[in-house]
């Protein structure tokens, strides 16, 4: 029972990746500024599935996940000390299926449920006034400076006495800095984040492997990310190349360290924006890892389709 014990809490640590997706952002543009009262709902739908990558010494074969994620997101910009903010919420839905073979016996796991709700402050430090709609047309954009913050509340599905949930039963916090440079059709962005955690008290408990309750604690994660991107004329569209690095994020178990579960990874791929109309807008991307130490060495492909608008001007 002991051998079974270690190898569910091995198990869960490396399937778990449905949280895990979110230190895996590839955003280009997320620090464009917008009117002031411009509003946008965007819906997305993202396919991902490959390998679950861990330590050697842990005896689990195979390990492979798909998982499919849709979402909702609402965005509102406005106006902070003169300068140009915005927050979104963003709630999304998983249905996600693992297998593995753990010790010579296959493993299979299938998971749907709410993931934890997302949600994002940002607010920009140079180069970026907030703007009315007519201001704004007239305005071009040089070098911009901004900082957010991304909280990911512990409202997923959750049952303490599974190993895989969609929810995280955590606090998640994402303080980030982000420089965008456009040179005429040419923009660059690069940010600079670190995710903070708190424990999950209430990990894998009370089922027949484990009687009391475990402390499940991650270190913090940093995270790099970058994006060269273009726009053709006239058209609203663009395209970009992206890419990202994160470390860190050693796990503890009731105090102690999970062996392996250092994460030092980076994945790259491709954006692309088409607006389809004066309100509507579709946007696709692809990436995979370009290298993964510890976690989902995923492919993932995504979909998106965003209605915006902005509202009634002042005088």
């Amino acid at each position: 029972m002991q051998l079974c014990s270690k190898l569910a809490v091995a198990l869960v640590i490396m399937l778990c990746v449905l949280p895990g997706l979110s230190a895996q952002d590839l955003a280009p543009r997320a620090y464009v500024i917008t009117p002031i009262r411009s509003n946008a709902v965007t819906l997305a739908y993202s396919f991902n599935r490959g390998d679950v990558l861990f330590d050697n010494a842990v005896p689990i074969t195979g390990a492979r996940g798909t998982i499919n994620v849709a979402s909702i997101s609402y965005y509102r910009s406005l106006n902070l000390w003169g300068r140009s903010a915005n927050i979104t919420v963003s709630l999304p839905y998983t249905v996600a299926s693992f297998r593995a073979t753990v010790a010579g016996s296959d493993t299979q796991v299938y998971r749907s449920g709410l993931l934890d709700s997302i949600f994002r402050f940002s607010a920009n430090l140079k180069g970026g006034p907030a703007m009315d709609l007519k201001d704004f047309l007239k305005w071009r954009q040089k070098t911009l400076l901004g900082v957010s913050l991304k909280v990911l509340t512990p409202t997923g599905q959750y049952d303490p006495t599974r190993l895989i949930n969609p929810g995280t039963n955590r606090w998640s916090f994402k303080p980030e800095i982000g420089l965008s440079q456009r040179w005429r059709q040419w923009l660059l962005d690069t940010y600079g984040a670190v995710w903070f955690f708190t424990a999950n008290h209430d990990f894998f408990s009370r089922n027949q492997v484990f009687s009391g309750t475990n402390t499940q604690a991650q270190s913090p994660i940093s995270a790099l990310e970058g994006h060269l991107s273009y726009d053709i004329t006239g058209s609203g569209t663009w395209v970009s190349l992206d890419g990202n690095y994160w470390y860190g994020g050693r796990t503890q178990l009731n105090g102690v360290e999970t062996r392996g579960a250092l994460q030092a990874n980076s994945r790259f791929g491709a954006t692309a924006a088409v607006r389809v109309s004066k309100h509507a807008s579709l946007k696709f991307s692809y990436s995979r890892a370009a290298f993964i130490r510890f976690g989902g060495n995923y492919q993932s492909i995504s979909a998106a389709w965003q209605y915006s608008w902005v509202g009634k001007q002042k005088k």
